[in-house]
């Protein structure tokens, strides 16, 4: 059968699929001749941002061999894009299987991560986030891996009190607004810079708050899910939001490029949580917070919903880490990401959150 044809045949199938899908298609068909040859290993490819990473490389028609704890698909993206990656089921702490997966691979997207405000999570979160990433780090050492992103945070950066704008010169301060995920993030980023000297050409990315449509029982989502369920409380402290589809594309253009050695702060803008949660509420048309969370109830509150925890065996909605982070007010440049990549601009939050508020309502 001619190329012509298999691709009309491939059209008529999804024709009756999600606008989207058709991109998708269009994408990767007319790329894949370029890409193809190029293999991309990336770790934790289930997780929210790691998904949406394969999804773009996908279209741009790389050939992607990705790691996983869990056999379970995101749902909430088309499952052909799964369907066209190489799955190497294991965990970052077995040094083996990372040797073995990254063998003739042309670069290495490290994405996986352990994100926890709850102290029960810490020993996991140190474990996963620090040694985990020096495995992946020393895996890609031996493999003589050409290009390697090592995805951090912004948290890895330090947040301020007062409104200071953070940028990529910041350096990691010992700070009672500093949380336990924080910590362990810059623990990783310090094995990835290791790396560079031991011959890695490295980028680090530090994003802020990723927003979008995903699982929203688990990640940043659950912001969405609180404020469907009318959760109350809101703060004004400032932090920094990025869509996902920004953050994924960002991150495979910086792959593409030849820069090494440097750090990029992923931000789309720096809003205040209330304006935040007023957005989503607004775009869900649900009751937007009522309540100050100010310094003092904030404490009250997580310890009221500490004590909920244990009555009901779920984890905290908030927590003493979280509370504190909602009170900080930092703010973060993306200044040097648009001078390095021109052309490259990010989706508006108000967009971002419409779009993200509708796909969660059509999928209840």
């Amino acid at each position: 059968m001619c190329w012509k044809k298999a691709a009309l045949l491939y059209l008529n199938n999804i024709l009756n699929s999600k606008y989207d899908n058709l991109i998708i298609f269009a994408n990767r068909f007319f790329n894949q001749s370029i890409n193809l040859s190029k293999q991309v290993f990336i770790t934790g490819g289930t997780g929210f941002l790691g998904s949406y990473i394969i999804k773009e490389l996908v279209e741009k028609g790389y050939s992607v061999i990705a790691l996983r704890r869990s056999k379970k698909i995101p749902s909430y993206l088309p499952a052909f894009i799964f369907e066209n990656v190489e799955w190497i089921d294991g965990d970052i702490l077995d040094v083996v299987i990372l040797e073995e997966a990254m063998k003739n691979v042309n670069a290495v997207i490290h994405a996986a991560a352990h994100v926890s405000f709850n102290k029960s999570d810490r020993q996991v979160m140190y474990q996963t986030n620090i040694e985990g990433t020096a495995n992946v780090v020393n895996a890609a050492i031996e493999n003589n891996i050409p290009r390697f992103i090592h995805i951090s945070s912004v948290a890895a950066v330090g947040r301020t009190t007062n409104g200071e704008l953070v940028t990529e010169e910041k350096k990691w301060e010992e700070s009672s607004t500093n949380t336990h995920y924080g910590k362990t993030k810059y623990g990783g980023e310090m094995e990835a810079w290791r790396g560079m000297g031991e011959g890695l050409s490295l980028v680090v990315v530090n994003p802020s708050t990723v927003i979008g449509y995903g699982d929203w029982n688990n990640s940043s989502c659950k912001l969405f899910k609180n404020v469907y369920d009318t959760f109350p409380w809101y703060s004004n402290g400032i932090n920094g939001f990025v869509d996902v589809e920004d953050v994924a594309r960002a991150i495979v253009l910086l792959m593409e490029t030849s820069i090494s050695n440097e750090r990029f702060i992923i931000n789309g803008d720096n809003w205040s949580f209330r304006k935040l949660f007023n957005s989503i509420a607004a775009a869900f048309g649900k009751k937007q917070p009522w309540r100050e969370a100010t310094p003092f109830l904030g404490e009250v509150a997580w310890r009221i919903e500490w004590i909920k925890s244990i009555f009901s065996g779920k984890k905290p909605l908030l927590t003493k880490e979280s509370a504190r982070v909602a009170h900080s007010k930092t703010n973060f440049s993306n200044r040097k990401l648009l001078e390095t990549l021109p052309g490259f601009s990010f989706t508006p939050l108000e967009i971002s959150i419409e779009k993200a508020c509708k796909k969660y309502q059509n999928a209840l």
